[in-house]
């Protein structure tokens, strides 16, 4: 086409040369060549003779573009690739465009186009902006507290947090809808269109678009508004598209103004699901992370892809590289003429971890497969579970009717589907029960804020969920202040903890002490009465619950409950929406009605084609942490459930970071470095070794356990209570019977001074201890951690981990390889080596000594020969092949919860080389988190093949009395 219209001007000119009238020529000549211009300016044209171009009629500007580098590729400890780049192709667009009343309408009219060209080959833009649609298509933000409160800033331009809190408050306490509404505005992006076209004070933010069409604007107009100040810099729009979206994007740059198509990497994660919670992933740098980069590199910009959790993050430095740069000369359309005094970049490190993949990867599919186990023991055929008067946290069982609703409450099946033109037989179904329920309750809770005004405790069980929804509703949404609520008051009282009031009474209570926010109702005056003011209230909760996905979930709750839905609907809806597949004899089976939706679920768990992360019923989620006793150095540091990270890099697709934020196993939670909990009994090391070291006992001491501790009030007894008691034990015995009487006895002696008990001496005493065996400071490990807790109330109960004792899996982790190698602390670490891309040693890794232990050899003897009693006490460790010694641990943190379960241990115990610490949250027992070990040991050690422990789950025996 370039070579025709070269044709066509020269024949032009040819033409003109024949003209009498040479200022004719001249005149002609210009105007030709100024249309050419104008018409096909995205070409570039030359007229050859004497080197004449016709694009000196265009606006040229000299600029220094910077040339990123390559990110530095992860590897395991044995040079598995975890993280690496791969080359790909991004779209772009670079602000081009003429300011003027029209930018906006064009800008946003190419970007339109574009994202339609883009989703057309399945392909998908950037969204990585901090608003996205919530379940219920509302917007809400993905980030909160300070994160929040910068965005903020950003986008309504104040240099500091601080900044915009003194001058402009207005703005710090804006909506997600707000945010988005002053953004389409024509002030800023015009995104929307006018009422009447003929009025230009009709603009109507959003008009023409739909929500999902408006968050995909924003996110690149304001992408590209942060380079307003870098003209012709490009912001990417799609990362890693599809050789079909690169050819209709460059078949179509003569419509689309400033887009291009630029060759790039992008960050790719090996077994992603295994790692995420180790590796992180990369993103676009925010301001807040902008300006602490650059106090350590100048170079870094608003364009530059960044770590942004895990390794990736705290290695930021190592693994960013160097830049490039070149001269470029680029027209007034942004298509760059010539290039010169290019520096070429230089691509990032590589960093070898210590983490050994394929262990890695098996622990995560034990853990996945023990917690099924569990949930296959504790699941039964009833519809509600109502404890005994006697019965304990480990008696906790879970009806399957609750199994039948958490696959909607965790979305993983989708209610949407129900009504959409491809529902099944049952979705229909379940669909028209729903409407008529749904019609139900609306008209039953309309009349109960009416005229019925039942008190809160006289209401079903049902009604009170529903009453309870209303009033949570009320206050996340601002519409009932709480900063202005006086929790003194009577009434508030009546309703929150006497529960003697109704909804209605509270309700309007609530108005007449201007709690309500009545900006917030559809009201026709400032000046309403309270009646005028109720009415609304009532119109704006009728309006928010109608398509509230939380309050429909709580309709299906108890439609499953009251056998409106039935378990074969919910098994027949999973087969439906293909979220499982069953054999075909299975299938035909269920069909048939020989096999029971009861039996059908439990198949599906057992198998594992439903999952613990998936139910996120208790539990459904667990870590464990395997080091080198010698070393310092991390094996294994596995969180369960774990989440994609390749969807996160590489501009964040929007849908799948939404659910992960419902996802109400929470997979972006570090169960291994974030979670802290009670340690339970596996802190009677610690309380050993304080008691031993200070003389109130000594290997040889007895101390004679009754079933009750009775020198404080109210006095504790030990777990074996009322069913007996342990007698007479020493040391050993203690850690061995995890007697909680021996140790509640050791850490009254702790602090005992004189014949006075000093609770403080004795919790000091125990803070010392902790922190010779690293319990008070993070592990040392180079992700992010949770702060430890040693216990600041109770040294008796403090002694026997409870208290307010709270650690990270990772800290206990380190204390036990601590235990095991007899007193050397280390600051545990990921980090093997650094090495350039060449594979030249840079740097090499190992775990720093934090402190040592200097404790008499037969101290150690005592609590290594207790720990090796406990577990040769368990069944299951019978003829393992190596012998290990560990200490188990039960945390209770709610009653109506089961409790947390722990396990510590090393192996072999007579040369110990690896230490593992395993939680189960909400596990029940730690005889569950003992078998964990048990099969990861076997792994390690190749005593068992890999498919004899993973992919499949059974009902567990044991574990169904406390005996920690």
């Amino acid at each position: 086409m370039r070579r025709n219209l070269f044709s066509r001007f020269q024949h032009l000119k040819e033409n003109l040369l024949n003209a009498v009238n040479i200022r004719l020529l001249i005149l002609s000549s210009l105007f030709i060549a100024l249309g050419a211009l104008m018409i096909y300016r995205v070409f570039d044209l030359q007229i050859v003779k004497g080197e004449n171009y016709l694009n000196d009629f265009r606006l040229k500007t000299t600029k220094t573009r910077t040339l990123a580098s390559t990110r530095g590729n992860i590897y395991d400890r044995n040079g598995n690739y975890l993280a690496y780049n791969e080359l790909a192709y991004n779209v772009t667009i670079e602000d081009v465009y003429e300011s003027g009343k029209t930018k906006n309408a064009n800008l946003n009219d190419t970007i339109y186009r574009l994202i339609q060209m883009i989703e057309k080959n399945g392909d998908s833009v950037v969204n990585d902006f901090n608003i996205i649609l919530d379940n219920d298509g509302n917007y809400a933000f993905t980030v909160e507290d300070r994160q929040l409160m910068r965005f903020l800033a950003d986008i309504y331009g104040y240099t500091t947090i601080d900044e915009m809190m003194e001058k402009g408050y207005k703005h710090a306490t804006k909506t997600a809808a707000e945010v988005v509404d002053d953004l389409c505005k024509t002030d800023r992006f015009g995104i929307g269109t006018y009422a009447d076209p003929d009025d230009s004070k009709s603009f109507v933010p959003g008009m023409g678009y739909t929500k999902e069409e408006i968050l995909k604007l924003l996110t690149i107009r304001y992408a590209l508004s942060t380079n307003s100040f870098q003209k012709y810099i490009a912001t990417t729009v799609a990362y890693n598209v599809s050789e079909e979206t690169v050819a209709v994007v460059m078949e179509n740059t003569g419509e689309l103004d400033g887009v291009d198509v630029a060759e790039d990497t992008v960050r790719k994660y090996v077994d992603s699901v295994y790692f995420s919670q180790i590796i992180g992933y990369t993103g676009k740098v925010s301001q807040e992370e902008l300006n602490v980069l650059q106090e350590q590199n100048s170079k870094y910009d608003l364009n530059d892809t960044v770590g942004k959790s895990g390794i990736e993050y705290s290695m930021e430095a190592q693994l960013q590289g160097t830049k490039g740069s070149e001269d470029v000369v680029v027209d007034n359309m942004g298509k760059v003429i010539e290039t010169s005094n290019r520096l070429e970049p230089i691509a990032g490190n590589d960093l070898f971890l210590t983490i050994d993949k394929d262990l890695q990867e098996t622990i995560y599919d034990i853990l996945e497969s023990k917690l099924a186990s569990i949930l296959l023991t504790k699941i039964r055929n009833i519809k509600e579970y109502k404890p005994g008067e006697n019965s304990s946290s480990s008696d906790i069982l879970i009806p399957i009717d609750d199994v039948y609703f958490a696959l909607l409450n965790n979305n993983i099946i989708d209610m949407n589907n129900f009504s959409g033109k491809g529902a099944g037989e049952n979705e229909k179904a379940v669909y028209e029960s729903f409407l008529v329920k749904k019609e139900v309750v609306m008209n039953t809770l309309r009349q109960e804020l009416t005229e019925t005004k039942t008190p809160y405790e006289n209401l079903s069980l049902e009604y009170q969920v529903y009453e309870s929804f209303i009033t949570s509703m009320l206050n996340s949404n601002s519409v009932i202040m709480e900063s202005e609520i006086d929790k003194s008051d009577s009434t508030y009282k009546a309703w929150v903890t006497d529960e003697v009031i109704s909804l209605n009474e509270y309700l309007n209570y609530v108005i007449s002490k201007n709690w309500v926010d009545v900006t917030k109702l559809d009201l026709g005056s400032q000046y309403s009465n309270s009646d005028e003011i109720y009415a609304q209230l009532l119109e704006y909760i009728f309006k928010n619950i109608d398509n509230n996905s939380g309050f429909n979930k709580k309709i299906y709750k108890y439609m499953i409950r009251n056998n409106d839905i039935s378990g074969r609907q919910i098994c027949s809806i999973l087969l439906e929406q293909k979220l499982v597949e069953v054999g075909e004899e299975e299938l035909e089976r269920f069909n048939s009605g020989h096999l029971s939706p009861y039996d059908f679920m439990l198949n599906r768990i057992g198998n594992l084609d439903i999952t613990p992360a998936q139910l996120a019923l208790d539990p459904h989620s667990a870590s464990s942490v395997v080091t080198d006793v010698n070393t310092g150095e991390v094996l294994a540091l596995v969180s369960y459930p774990g989440y994609d990270n390749n969807r996160m890099a590489n501009g964040v697709d929007a849908d799948y970071f939404s659910s992960l934020l419902n996802d109400l196993s929470t997979p972006m939670i570090n169960y291994a470095t974030y979670q802290k909990t009670a340690p339970g009994s596996t802190f009677k090391m610690v309380t050993a070794t304080a008691g031993l070291m200070e003389g109130v006992i000594n290997t040889s001491s007895t101390i004679v356990c009754t079933g009750t501790f009775d020198k404080i009030d109210p006095p504790p007894h030990c777990w074996i209570w009322p069913r007996g008691s342990h007698g007479a034990l020493t040391v050993s015995g203690g850690i061995r019977n995890s007697c909680n009487s021996f140790f509640y006895e050791v850490g009254y002696r702790l602090g005992t001074l004189g014949d006075r008990y000093v609770p403080d001496i004795g919790l000091q005493k125990l803070t010392q201890y902790a922190d010779l065996y690293g319990l008070t400071e993070t592990s040392g490990v180079e992700i992010e951690e949770s702060q430890p807790q040693v216990s600041d109330e109770d040294a008796v109960r403090s002694a026997i981990g409870q208290g307010t004792n709270n650690y990270t899996t990772v800290g206990l982790a380190r204390y036990v390889t601590t235990v095991a190698n007899s007193g050397t602390c280390y600051n545990l670490t990921l980090l093997d080596k650094l090495t350039d891309h060449n594979k030249n040693t840079l740097e090499d890794y190992s775990a720093e000594v934090r402190n040592t232990i200097d404790m008499d050899a037969s101290y150690w003897d005592s609590i290594h020969s207790g720990m090796r009693a406990v577990v040769e006490a368990k069944s299951y460790y019978s003829g393992l092949g190596v012998n290990v010694a560990g200490k188990t641990g039960t945390a209770q943190e709610s009653k109506s919860r089961p409790n947390h379960a722990l396990f510590v241990c090393y192996a072999p115990y007579e040369n110990p080389e690896i230490a593992i610490a395993t939680r189960v949250a909400n596990g029940y027992t730690s005889d569950y988190a003992a078998q964990i070990a048990k099969d990861v040991i076997q792994y390690y050690y190749d005593l068992v093949d890999e498919e004899d422990i993973t992919g499949t789950a059974e009902a567990l025996t044991g574990g169904s009395i406390n005996t920690d």
